[in-house]
């Protein structure tokens, strides 16, 4: 009961309990003892302390190993456990190892359609798509799926279970049309045969939620996670674990959407819940300290991300396994901020650390490896090591290329830092190719005021900008401005940016009292949005001066010269000596 409330800590007292009565009450191989044991593993399991819950485990499989046939279902259902928690630990090749073990022998003791092999399926495909393996990951999905259309009728729950494992595999492999066909067939089973109040519906809603918010549409996203929560909130205890992965659901959701502080109050009650019912180092509690990471790092407010990311990975080493894939996450995050904040080597040790990891225990062509060369490359474009860069974008190509349909959003991503970096090597027409390529996928698949649409036409424009083409980029800035206005509050720094590649546009073309229009409304935004000392607001200062210059008006260049001059001075370091 205490496990179903999420109230781990009390159902392990009371297991814990049953466990001593049962230590000295019967003999140690007996199989009362091994459910004991299991019954501990769960419970550790649950809370997150992998390495005490393996050893429990184990103990309950070397009793089952000497009292028990070796073809014994109890057998099959303890390699199972230990398979879930080497799974849960990233020791993927172990806990395939053991589930194989668990599915042999149901595979020769029990009926072809009994649910322990759907089962097994399923946690064997769980498994492949955790390394990345996703076809695999689909054939053992759909194996269980099959097991149930023969033997369940249509509108049974269990099989709304199989169409939403299939639905998650299709949506880790960009093929969201195809998962979200899944999801809403198990969405439509959980409604015609549960209460409406049901968890699995709330999962159904969550799932069709995340693929929506993988595909951008973030207000249907928010939708689907806002009816889950409302199922979680009415069945469950205010403190309940569930409702603290929906609040980081909405969250997410929230910080994509640019409604940053809905997204940090989210995060933060859901890590208010788990601080409360989970152990102080418990995994789950790294990943809320993530996501508000996140949000904080989307805000630029960069020490803060920095802070939590580093609390999320103390949390992960000292809870996980040095190999773990989530740890290797976490050194992407903190290096990405580092990153931004100019650390340059700090951040490049990072992506380097998380890329160890992941060449270990990754397949090649895994995904997330994909993210850590184009993490890595991007270091060496801020750090002007184009060659490299390149390098390390062609790597995270090439996997993208092998592993994602050829219209997949992360295509489209690599393209642009292939073209961002040939544009930074000033070759305009290579950047341009990469550029197109971006922008014709993102045409094709993202709604036609999407984000990363207007990036696609700014990137463009800038290329234009730099040959000397004036008419085109302006052409392709307004393009993108036109979103940006659309999608993005008033005073979005993106729009700041977008107003002040227009204006540097204008002034190329000596149409000043338009550059300086649009360069005031940069202003504007950045005066209202930034610290005085902020560097964006000495460029704007000196985009503004350098207009007036143009027009003759030299007082008013002088004023706004200075104010660009301050900021720099007080950005210096007070012993700072110009030589």
């Amino acid at each position: 009961m205490y496990t179903k409330l999420g109230e781990y800590s009390k159902a392990l007292f009371f297991s814990e309990k049953a466990l001593d009565i049962r230590e000295t009450t019967y003999l140690t191989n007996l199989p009362d003892l091994a459910i004991s044991y299991n019954n501990n593993g769960s419970m550790y399991a649950n809370m997150g302390q992998y390495s005490k819950a393996l050893s429990f485990y184990e103990k309950a499989l070397e009793i089952y190993e000497i009292t028990l046939p070796s073809n014994h279902p109890d057998l099959a259902t303890s390699y199972s456990n230990v398979g879930s928690v080497y799974n849960n630990m990233g020791d993927y090749s172990k806990a395939l190892s053991f589930y194989e073990k668990a599915l042999e022998i149901f595979q020769k003791t029990l009926p072809s359609n009994h649910p322990s092999l759907v089962t097994s399926y399923n946690n064997i495909g769980l498994v492949y798509d955790c390394m990345g393996e996703y076809s695999r990951a689909l054939s053992f999905q759909r194996k269980a799926l099959e097991i149930r259309e023969k033997s369940l009728p249509s509108n049974h729950p269990s099989l709304a279970t199989s169409y939403n494992n299939v639905g998650l595999v299709y949506n880790n492999m960009g093929e969201y049309s195809k998962a979200l066909s899944f999801h809403e067939k198990a969405l439509e089973i959980c409604q015609k045969t549960l209460p409406s109040n049901h968890p699995n519906l709330a999962i159904a809603y969550n799932s069709i939620g995340s693929v929506y918010k993988n595909i951008r549409e973030y207000s249907k996203a928010l939708s689907f996670h806002e009816k889950a929560l409302e199922i979680f909130q009415t069945i469950l205890p205010s403190n309940h674990f569930d409702l603290a992965i929906s609040y980081n659901n909405i969250g997410s959701v929230c910080n994509k959407m640019g409604e940053y502080s809905k997204a940090l109050s989210l995060h933060k009650k859901s890590l208010e819940i788990q601080g409360k019912t989970l152990p102080p180092n418990h995994p789950s509690l790294a990943t809320s300290y993530s996501n508000i990471g996140s949000v904080y790092d989307d805000m630029r407010e960069y020490s803060r991300a920095l802070s939590c990311y580093e609390k999320a990975l103390e949390i992960y080493e000292i809870t996980l396994p040095s190999k773990h894939p989530d740890l290797a996450i976490s050194y992407n995050n903190v290096g990405v901020v580092y990153n931004k904040m100019g650390e340059y080597s700090k951040a490049l040790s990072f992506h380097k650390k998380s890329l160890e990891i992941q060449r270990e225990i990754l397949p090649s062509n895994h995904p997330l490896l994909a993210t850590s060369y184009s993490n890595i490359g991007l270091v060496y474009v801020n750090i002007g090591e184009y060659a490299k860069a390149l390098s390390f974008y062609e790597k995270d190509l090439e996997i993208c290329q092998n592993a994602v349909p050829s219209n997949h959003p992360s295509l489209a991503t690599s393209y642009s830092n292939i073209g961002n970096v040939y544009n930074n090597m000033r070759e305009y027409s290579n950047a341009l190719l990469f550029y197109e390529k971006a922008l014709d996928i993102r045409e094709k698949t993202l709604l036609s005021n999407h984000r990363l649409l207007a990036t696609s036409y700014n990137n463009i424009g800038l290329v234009y900008k730099n040959i000397g083409d004036c008419s085109k980029a302006l052409s392709f800035y307004e393009k993108a401005l036109e979103i940006y206005e659309i999608t993005l509050p008033s005073n979005h720094p993106d729009l700041a940016t977008s107003y002040s590649n227009i204006g540097l546009v204008y002034n190329n073309m000596g149409e000043y009292s338009k550059a300086l229009s649009f360069y005031k409304k940069t202003l504007e935004i950045r005066e209202k949005t930034l610290p005085s000392n902020h560097p964006l607001l000495s460029i704007s200062y000196n985009n503004i001066g350098f207009v007036y210059n143009n027009m003759g008006e030299y007082s008013k260049t002088l004023s706004y010269y200075e104010r660009a001059l301050d900021i720099k001075q007080r950005a210096l370091s007070p012993t700072y000596r110009r030589i």
